[in-house]
């Protein structure tokens, strides 16, 4: 038996493997982001809006796929499916049974491409529909009369643009023979330029695909790359010298190398760490953010304000907040910026606190910050939750049948509209009964600047609302004024039982400003002993390293030490 037949499909089935490990392991949250910026619905008027642009089908079949991405498994299965698609196409167009590692290259570099997170799917499914259409190509028109060819395409190109979008120029390069492939190129160019003057997009966008890329009128140089490198694959791989043994071992050690490139230098640490931030506090897993934050400080905004609402969440944030790196109220409540990510973050703290108004505003601020301009399922999910609660059971109902057409939401939407008026149902409702008793009803024109007086109009209207006490005393001490902390501490102190840590620490710090001594059972004996050597140790040698032992006290905060450090 010739076992080395064989060999092919199993680097094949090997790196589709790779691929559904990678993304299914490492990178499961980024599906969930790219899922929840898309809104799939099995509607009709849907289908036909996104046919009425080029590339439309593309585009409908990409986004069908990409709802499946809810299940991280299902959407790494769809991405190594597409990339074994991508080679095999890729090496049948090649049309030579040696050099088959070279047929890997455009897989790979789209894989390094996809880790720009506005990369959408529909480049790749319109990659997919571009080979196969050159492949059937190849093979129906192999003894075709060239003037044939030439009719053909006439009526071909028009349709495969407007299926495909601007991947056509890869279908028309390969329809015909190397002479007469520009006048094809041209003459979807043309097409290309006579629709954007029809199209209500800007030209750019049109030329460089509508669904390729999120952002409108830019496309990274690998996407423009890749149709390029399979063009020149099948177009010189019949001139490439039959491989010795030694080029064949090169060959594969080459491409061994570059499986690891897009895993090392393809996908932005940082901005795939606060991916995963913003999913976890979607699915409200507090305990591995904490987890997290542990392995790796967190350092921006975003990250750091998920770590505090997620300690907040487990009634930790008085004891552990100075445990990591905090910097202003940022860190609490981020200043708000036309971002779809930070602002669905904020909005996700705002619901939790109870300010479900103004959690309803910034979800409708997320979504109209969505760069191509698409409707997000988390977030009509969550304006369906804000009305549930208010008790707007009609605009509810708007966006429970909006969900109702979509396969993952729809159990949730049909639960949810089964509530509707049933106050009794809603009240008893683990998380919505409790926002209710927490919402404020007036709390739709507040200042940044007041955040801590809206926190403490929140506990004051629910004195159940840990959450809210734990930011009222948090705000001031992390913008160094103690004086308004003592104020709130003494109304906060006098209605809950529990005394932090943080709080006995900045309680003592206050009373040494005083060169008092806190009343007797505010402070533990060993904080007030710990605040002793602190301050011994500061003023004989404000640098001294030995005051890094308190680097999770408020002290080491108050005194600017941890801003210096960092």
């Amino acid at each position: 038996m010739n076992r080395e037949k064989y060999i092919p499909g199993l680097l094949t089935l090997a790196f589709g493997v790779v691929v559904f490990l990678f993304w299914s392991i490492r990178y499961p949250y980024v599906l969930a982001y790219q899922e929840q910026l898309q809104l799939f619905l099995f509607d009709g008027d849907y289908f036909c809006e996104r046919i009425s642009e080029p590339g439309g089908l593309a585009r409908y079949v990409a986004e069908f796929l990409v709802q499946f991405y809810n299940a991280a498994a299902i959407g790494a299965l769809i991405i190594a499916l597409l990339f074994m698609l991508v080679q095999r196409l890729t090496w049948r167009l090649m049309r030579v049974k040696s050099h088959y590692l070279l047929s890997f290259l455009p897989a790979l570099m789209l894989w390094y491409a996809m880790g720009d997170e506005n990369v959408m799917l529909t480049y790749v499914v319109a990659l997919v529909m571009a080979l196969s259409v050159a492949l059937v190509w190849t093979w129906w028109c192999a003894g075709i009369a060239l003037w044939k060819k030439l009719i053909v395409a006439l009526v071909a190109i028009p349709v495969l643009y407007w299926l495909i979008g601007p991947m056509v120029l890869l279908v028309a390069l390969v329809m015909m023979p190397w002479l007469v492939a520009m006048p094809a190129v041209v003459y979807a160019l043309t097409l290309m330029l006579l629709s954007a003057q029809w199209l209500p997009f800007p030209m750019t966008r049109v030329m460089l695909g509508i669904g390729y890329y999120r952002v409108p009128a830019t496309l990274p140089y690998m996407l423009m790359t890749i149709p390029v490198v399979t063009l020149l694959l099948t177009w010189f791989a019949k001139c490439l010298p039959q491989p010795r043994k030694w080029e064949g071992y090169a060959e594969a050690l080459v491409f061994a190398i570059l499986i690891l490139v897009p895993q090392t230098y393809g996908f932005d640490k940082k901005k795939y760490d606060l991916i995963e931030y913003d999913y976890l506090v979607r699915v409200g897993d507090w305990n591995a953010i904490i987890k997290k934050a542990e392995k790796q400080m967190p350092d921006l905004p975003m990250s750091v304000s998920a770590t505090n609402l997620a300690l907040a969440k487990t009634n930790q944030l008085g004891d552990r907040a100075f445990d990591f790196f905090q910097r202003g109220t940022e860190g609490l409540l981020p200043r708000f910026e036309r971002n779809f990510a930070t602002a669905q973050l904020t909005g996700e703290i705002y619901f939790n606190l109870g300010l479900v108004n103004t959690a309803q505003r910034f979800a409708f601020e997320a979504m109209e910050a969505i760069p191509n301009y698409n409707k997000s399922a988390r977030v009509v999910k969550r304006l369906a939750e804000t009305n549930l609660i208010n008790g707007q059971y009609e605009v509810a109902r708007k966006y429970l049948k909006i969900l109702e057409k979509t396969v993952f939401y729809r159990p949730w939407a049909q639960r949810m509209m089964a509530m509707l008026g049933d106050e009794n149902a809603i009240n008893r409702h683990p998380l919505y009964g409790m926002l209710r008793q927490y919402r404020l009803h007036d709390d739709f024109l507040f200042s940044e600047r007041e955040l801590d007086k809206i926190c403490g109009q929140l506990f004051i209207h629910n004195q159940q609302n840990q959450m809210a006490a734990q930011y009222l005393l948090m705000m001031p001490l992390l913008d160094g004024d103690v004086s308004r902390f003592m104020n709130y501490v003494q109304y906060v102190q006098n209605r809950i039982a529990y005394n932090p840590r943080h709080c006995q620490e900045a309680i003592a710090f206050a009373f040494f400003q005083q060169r008092q001594n806190p009343p007797q059972g505010l402070v533990s004996p060993l904080i007030l002993q710990q605040m002793n050597d602190f301050s011994r140790m500061y003023s004989q040698d404000k640098n001294s390293p030995e005051l890094s032992r308190y680097k999770n006290t408020v002290w080491y905060y108050l005194t600017g030490i941890a801003l210096n450090a960092k």
